[in-house]
């Protein structure tokens, strides 16, 4: 299509000569830089951070596109390929990220950008390049989520486990089960604490022994006690989407209590509210006091100053407010420094509700974990997710579980000989 448009240009240029002065003006506000931004939120849920980029814009004079897709590893993956990359994508797998700073396709973190590569959720590792072995971060969390936490309506979070229906839903796209790989992690978690949770989540322990397959035993243990939970139906549920319209899985009829992280607050008013998980499964000690986190984290694919700016921008104070000020009350993003200032504040107010309970464990927690699946490699990581899902079909069946866990082993094996698990330090006491 370029070339008939080129001669098109040229056919029309005395026209065109002749309207010189006006073409200049409209041209100017197109010569403004701009940015291509790659990100996960779509369907309305990305509206808050596009008007965040205008205001970002507003400040540095710069164009921002923002380019949403439920697809995004297979959409980044793409453009890599075709050498047309985003000039910053933002990702919430730790482990693909660092397979693209591997790859050398993300960019290592310059100059002040650095320093805000929050722990645990932006660990510096080593890279090998044609200048040798340099350890550098590569990217920033801009968004954090609390897990390891349980949703319930007032009165019904006193209820006893034998009262209790746990909402299963398990449909996630492309990315289906990583639910269900929540709950296995966090129970990992709150049985062993963050040491050994972290052994797990950088490829240290095996799938088909003790600890990790506690965890999935736990978790079958607490699914035998809630008949609506077994079977299939969970395999077709949306995460959060009960169809006609309703938002949230506590919204149907038969469940109480939802394990799901911090972000599923959007879906629900102050009625519905966050407590530990180790406050609902019978059996976890109590008083560790560690949680699950997941991000959103920005990085940098086609460097420029203006990326970089970029990135600076995404992790400001002033950003963040304006990110709260355009978001809906329960939409209200939370951020990895200083959670106690700007994370789900609003105009300087403090958090009520929901969002003053996850800011509450999230500064108050003793140690805070990435997302052990979200740290892993992609392979293993998809691997992990489609377990869930054949575990599901018949989560009492322990020669199932045996096969399933063998099969993680092996794909664990294979990870390792590469090398595959190159991030490490994935818990740390929290920020701030």
């Amino acid at each position: 299509m370029r070339a008939p448009y080129r001669l098109f240009r040229t056919v029309l240029a005395g026209a065109l000569l002749a309207g010189a002065a006006v073409v200049s003006a409209g041209c100017a506000a197109e010569d403004e830089p701009t940015l291509v931004v790659l990100g996960p939120w779509t369907d309305g849920e990305e509206k808050p951070f596009r008007k965040t980029l205008a205001k970002i814009g507003e400040r540095t004079g710069r164009h921002y596109v923002y380019k949403g897709t439920r697809s995004l590893r297979e959409t980044l993956v793409a453009q890599l390929r075709t050498d047309a990359p985003p000039d910053v994508a933002i990702l919430n797998g730790p482990g693909e990220l660092a397979e693209y700073a591997l790859n050398g396709d993300a960019r290592p973190l310059e100059g002040d950008v650095e320093d805000k590569a929050v722990a645990p959720w932006a660990p510096s590792f080593p890279v090998t390049t044609t200048k040798g072995t340099e350890t550098h971060a590569y990217w920033v969390p801009i968004r954090v989520d609390l897990k390891s936490i349980v949703w319930s309506r007032a009165g019904e979070a006193d209820a006893g486990p034998e009262d209790a229906v746990w909402c299963l839903g398990m449909a996630s796209g492309a990315t289906s089960g990583w639910p269900g790989t929540d709950w296995i992690e966090d129970l990992l978690l709150q049985r062993q604490g963050h040491a050994v949770y972290e052994q797990f989540a950088t490829g240290q322990l095996p799938w088909d022994k003790r600890p990790v397959k506690r965890a999935w035993q736990d978790w079958a243990a607490l699914l035998a006690t809630d008949e609506p939970a077994n079977g299939v139906d969970s395999l077709t549920t949306h995460f959060e989407n009960l169809g006609a319209g309703r938002y949230g899985l506590l919204k149907a009829k038969d469940c109480t209590r939802e394990h799901q992280g911090s972000f599923i607050g959007r879906h629900y008013g102050d009625d519905v509210r966050p407590a530990p998980t180790a406050d609902f499964v019978e059996g976890l000690p109590r008083g560790r006091n560690v949680f699950e986190v997941s991000g959103d984290m920005a990085a940098v694919f086609k460097p420029s100053d203006a990326a970089w700016e970029l990135l600076l921008e995404l992790t400001s104070p002033r950003t963040q407010a304006d990110w709260v000020e355009a978001a809906g009350p329960g939409e209200r993003p939370y951020f990895p420094s200083g959670t106690s200032g700007t994370a789900g504040t609003t105009g300087g107010k403090a958090p009520t509700g929901a969002s003053a309970d996850v800011l509450r464990m999230l500064d108050g927690a003793d140690q805070i974990c990435v997302d052990a699946s979200d740290a892993m490699p992609s392979t293993l990581r998809g691997a992990f997710q489609r377990a869930v899902l054949e575990f599901l079909e018949k989560p009492q069946d322990t020669v199932a579980l045996d096969g399933l866990l063998a099969q993680l082993e092996a794909e664990r094996l294979l990870q390792r000989e590469p090398d595959a698990f190159v991030l490490d330090d994935l818990c740390d006491a929290p920020p701030g």
